[in-house]
């Protein structure tokens, strides 16, 4: 039990904490000194009254400390959704990986098993052939040789063993549904993040902000997806060098098409495995319209499109080329040698 918990629950209660305060608060709970009655009662403390943005970026601050860094090429990028949606898509956010990458930008993903969908990142991936559950050297050979690398969030994130018990206890949504995307172990500084709610992404990308980052698109699509999506308009809080401005995004303005919400509806990680194949072997669809607008959106944080239409022809060609298949023989073939 933590002593000096004690009233910052009682704080986080009644007000918002500090920075400081909430980093004193999250560095108790990293180090295994609160009791699980102290967590959960400072994770609801700050889920009922609110998280604020020095909160978050207090507990990702802590959280990024404590982690299992991994190098990455200068210009790395993540593309990452918070999950939560609900909404059991296709794995778009890992697709669009591996085509941005595909396309010359090195990708460090972070991201994790299934939580929320049938299929998370990892679960998909796991059925491509590619082993996920890799440590910080293996990961630095992907991106070194392959260009992309997965970072599978609890091989990267010990200290969170601490408090997973009360999560999954409480049974609800905490502060920690979001600090995913905002803990990258690589440390990149330009993003493509999804979330779950529209509510999230300015003080997602205000927080992103504070921790440094240079670029990022937060996300949101108004079918409820925690990506930008192609059945319509997505809102955006984009980050750039300080400054977050908001917007929204149509598929129109990246040249493409408008698809019904169940043409991208996911199933198994076999099912969602086989799509994923389908899409890298070049087939059409909705699927692959949802990849290239947020493949365009990546390939523009990343500054290697100047419009979503030339981020679109750059995405295709990944596809067509083959280049985009080829980083996942490669990542299965450096993963599954180091097993």
């Amino acid at each position: 039990m933590s002593d000096a918990l004690k009233p910052l629950i009682d704080a986080a209660a009644n007000g918002p904490l500090s920075r400081v305060q909430a980093e004193t608060a999250f560095q108790i709970l990293f180090d295994g000194e609160a009791t699980p009655s102290q967590i959960g009662g400072l994770l609801m403390a700050l889920r009922t009254r609110g998280e604020t943005v020095d909160e978050y970026a207090a507990a990702a601050a802590v959280m990024r400390a404590k982690c299992n860094r991994v190098n990455a090429p200068e210009g790395a990028m993540d593309i990452v959704g918070t999950g939560g949606d609900g909404k059991g898509t296709l794995n778009i956010s890992t697709a669009t990986a591996f085509v941005v990458a595909g396309a010359g930008v090195p990708v460090a993903k972070h991201g994790n098993r299934n939580l929320s969908s049938k299929s998370g990142a990892a679960d998909a991936l796991t059925q491509m052939g590619i082993n996920v559950m890799v440590g910080a050297k293996v990961v630095e050979q992907a991106l070194d040789r392959a260009g992309i690398g997965f970072m599978m969030a609890p091989m990267h994130h010990p200290a969170i063993a601490h408090v997973m018990p009360t999560r999954a206890e409480l049974g609800t949504r905490t502060i920690f549904n979001i600090l995913g995307p905002l803990t990258n172990p690589a440390g990149v500084k330009r993003q493509l993040t999804g979330a779950f709610s529209r509510d999230l992404i300015r003080p997602m990308a205000e927080t992103l902000g504070q921790l440094g980052s240079d670029m990022a698109w937060l996300v949101h699509g108004s079918d409820g997806t925690d990506e930008l999506t192609i059945t319509g308009v997505s809102w955006v809080s984009a980050l750039e060098h300080g400054a977050v401005t908001d917007f929204e995004v149509h598929p129109q303005e990246a040249g493409l098409p408008t698809h019904p919400f169940e043409a991208i509806v996911g199933g198994t990680p076999e099912d969602n495995a086989k799509a994923f194949t389908a899409l890298l072997d070049g087939a059409a669809g909705a699927y692959r319209d949802a990849v290239l607008l947020n493949a365009a959106a990546a390939l523009k944080v990343a500054g290697r499109a100047d419009t979503l239409e030339d981020g679109v022809a750059l995405a295709a060609e990944s596809i067509d080329s083959g280049a985009a298949k080829a980083k996942i023989k490669a990542v299965a073939d450096i993963t599954q040698s180091a097993a």
